[in-house]
Protein backbone atom coordinates (compact mmCIF):
# COMPACT_ATOMS: atom_id res chain seq x y z
CA UNK A 1 0.00 0.00 0.00
CA UNK A 2 1.19 3.48 -0.79
CA UNK A 3 1.17 6.42 1.59
CA UNK A 4 0.24 9.15 -0.87
CA UNK A 5 -2.96 11.12 -1.19
CA UNK A 6 -5.52 9.95 -3.71
CA UNK A 7 -5.18 11.62 -7.10
CA UNK A 8 -8.60 10.22 -8.03
CA UNK A 9 -10.88 7.38 -7.05
CA UNK A 10 -10.31 5.25 -10.12
CA UNK A 11 -7.36 3.85 -12.08
CA UNK A 12 -5.55 5.44 -14.99
CA UNK A 13 -4.92 3.60 -18.25
CA UNK A 14 -1.34 3.88 -19.47
CA UNK A 15 -0.31 2.74 -22.95
CA UNK A 16 3.15 1.46 -22.00
CA UNK A 17 6.05 0.34 -24.17
CA UNK A 18 8.03 -2.80 -23.36
CA UNK A 19 11.42 -2.15 -21.78
CA UNK A 20 10.83 1.55 -21.19
CA UNK A 21 11.36 2.87 -17.64
CA UNK A 22 8.39 4.65 -16.04
CA UNK A 23 8.03 6.33 -12.64
CA UNK A 24 4.59 5.95 -11.00
CA UNK A 25 3.53 8.85 -8.79
CA UNK A 26 3.09 7.51 -5.25
CA UNK A 27 2.44 10.86 -3.54
CA UNK A 28 -0.65 11.94 -5.49
CA UNK A 29 0.74 15.43 -6.14
CA UNK A 30 1.94 15.01 -9.73
CA UNK A 31 0.21 17.07 -12.40
CA UNK A 32 1.08 14.36 -14.93
CA UNK A 33 -0.78 11.50 -13.21
CA UNK A 34 -0.28 8.63 -13.05
CA UNK A 35 3.39 9.37 -13.71
CA UNK A 36 5.77 11.38 -11.56
CA UNK A 37 6.63 15.01 -12.35
CA UNK A 38 8.85 15.61 -9.29
CA UNK A 39 6.11 17.16 -7.13
CA UNK A 40 6.88 14.65 -4.35
CA UNK A 41 9.97 16.60 -3.28
CA UNK A 42 9.68 17.31 0.42
CA UNK A 43 6.69 14.98 0.89
CA UNK A 44 8.64 12.00 2.24
CA UNK A 45 7.20 9.86 -0.57
CA UNK A 46 9.16 8.65 -3.57
CA UNK A 47 7.95 7.48 -6.99
CA UNK A 48 7.96 3.79 -7.90
CA UNK A 49 10.04 2.83 -10.93
CA UNK A 50 8.58 0.16 -13.18
CA UNK A 51 8.69 -1.28 -16.67
CA UNK A 52 6.55 -3.80 -18.54
CA UNK A 53 7.58 -6.88 -20.54
CA UNK A 54 5.13 -6.30 -23.40
CA UNK A 55 3.56 -3.27 -25.06
CA UNK A 56 -0.01 -2.73 -23.96
CA UNK A 57 -2.55 -0.84 -21.89
CA UNK A 58 -2.09 -1.10 -18.13
CA UNK A 59 -4.35 0.02 -15.28
CA UNK A 60 -2.31 2.15 -12.84
CA UNK A 61 -3.54 3.02 -9.37
CA UNK A 62 -5.07 6.47 -8.91
CA UNK A 63 -6.20 6.14 -5.27
CA UNK A 64 -2.65 5.38 -4.03
CA UNK A 65 -3.98 2.55 -1.81
CA UNK A 66 -2.99 -0.40 -4.01
CA UNK A 67 -1.08 -3.33 -2.61
CA UNK A 68 0.34 -4.01 -6.08
CA UNK A 69 1.94 -0.64 -6.90
CA UNK A 70 1.95 0.75 -9.48
CA UNK A 71 -0.89 -1.40 -10.77
CA UNK A 72 -4.51 -1.08 -9.67
CA UNK A 73 -5.73 -3.91 -7.41
CA UNK A 74 -9.27 -2.57 -6.86
CA UNK A 75 -8.51 -0.94 -3.50
CA UNK A 76 -10.39 2.18 -4.65
CA UNK A 77 -13.60 0.14 -4.36
CA UNK A 78 -12.96 -0.35 -0.64
CA UNK A 79 -12.61 3.36 0.19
Amino acid sequence: MSGGRAARGSPYILAAEAGRQYWWCACGRSRTQPLCDGSHRGSGTTPKPFSVAEDGDFWLCGCKRTGAAPFCDGSHDLA
